[in-house]
């Protein structure tokens, strides 16, 4: 089992979107996190490290470390600003 790790700008964000969204990226990240990807919508990014989330028109982005057994999570936010 992975642990999950919300930055700053993470848990800044969570608690700003609608709870039903944030409730659901944080059961996503709990699905991750025992490594049960399947029915999530998840993409590796292009030109940079990491993974992209999406649910709905949000997503997340993390890294997964698996020398150590972590998931990242670095932002969540709607979908034009959280690639800047």
């Amino acid at each position: 089992m992975y642990k999950i790790i919300y930055r700053k700008s993470a848990v800044k964000a969570l608690s700003k979107m609608p709870r039903k969204i944030a409730e659901k990226f944080t059961g996503s990240f709990s699905l991750l996190a025992d490594n049960q990807e399947d029915g999530l919508d998840i993409k590796k990014l292009e030109g940079r490290e990491g993974f992209r989330l999406r649910i709905g028109s949000y997503r997340a982005i993390y890294h997964k470390i698996n020398e150590i057994m972590v998931i990242d999570v670095i932002n969540v936010g709607i979908r034009g600003d959280i690639y800047k």
